[in-house]
């Protein structure tokens, strides 16, 4: 496959994978980018040597989350399951995966972010699942999020739509180490000679699927049920049609509560 909308690197004498969300300012997640983003991954499963997988948005913010556009009822469809899947890969991978975050992280990009290995990110960054404010929910998030976060810290970010200071979020250890205002590249590169090209690459394979085995079955149990009410609940409504539609028209939703 040729790459249109990500960019592909090897960092640290081919023990690093560099995969850039090449899209800005925005980096929205399309359906082409999300069919890259597998594409790739499915290369770096059998990469010999291969330690981490580093995700990161081009220019200055990671990514705003997947298309509006391809939220609609005509689309939702085939875009709903296949971010699902996306994200199926990722927790799944054999290789550690990191994000690096800088600017918004938002939706689909928070969730790329939440199944992720490792998250360090800029103090500055901001975290939301503005999901809600459209008129439909995260589903990813709703089944990462009180992993990461906590129940109640979860349901607030689900539920309200507000985002979370990245302090907060690094003290609940969803994000791993918080950078200092332009010093993100910096910080990403001390974690990668320290903490992992020192370690056997196999052997971090295997405590990687041996760390992720219960999150990985948790999500593949549950994540069908919730894209089956998304599609055939929430998309009936009127409320979520019309909440994506306002969104593109830019204009107030004008809810039915139905």
């Amino acid at each position: 496959m040729t790459y249109q909308t990500i960019k592909v690197r090897e960092l640290f004498d081919g023990q690093v994978c560099e995969i850039t969300l090449d899209a800005p300012p925005a980096n929205i997640l399309t359906a082409r980018m999300m069919a890259e983003i597998e594409d790739r991954l499915g290369k770096e499963r059998n990469k010999a040597g291969r330690k981490l997988i580093v995700f990161q948005g081009s220019g200055k913010n990671f990514c705003f989350g997947a298309s509006v556009e391809e939220h609609q009822c005509d689309q939702v469809g085939d875009m709903l399951p296949a971010f699902h899947r996306l994200i199926g890969k990722i927790l799944d991978h054999p290789v550690p995966t990191l994000a690096k975050v800088s600017g918004q992280c938002l939706g689909g990009g928070f969730e790329i972010a939440l199944a992720c290995t490792f998250v360090i990110a800029d103090e500055d960054a901001n975290f939301a699942v503005p999901e809600i404010k459209l008129g439909v929910f995260p589903p990813v998030a709703v089944l990462l999020l009180p992993w990461a976060v906590g129940g109640g810290r979860a349901n607030r970010l689900i539920l309200t739509g507000d985002g979370m200071d990245t302090k907060a979020l690094h003290q609940a250890g969803f994000i791993d180490t918080l950078a200092p205002v332009g010093k993100l590249n910096n910080v990403l590169e001390d974690f990668i000679e320290n903490q992992i090209c020192p370690k056997s690459a196999s052997s971090l394979s295997i405590a990687h699927r041996a760390a992720r085995l219960t999150l990985i079955r948790h999500y593949n149990e549950h994540i069908g049920d919730l894209e089956r009410l998304y599609l055939d609940e929430l998309m009936a409504s009127y409320d979520a049609n019309e909440g994506i539609a306002a969104f593109l028209e830019k204009r107030k939703p004008e809810w039915k509560h139905a």
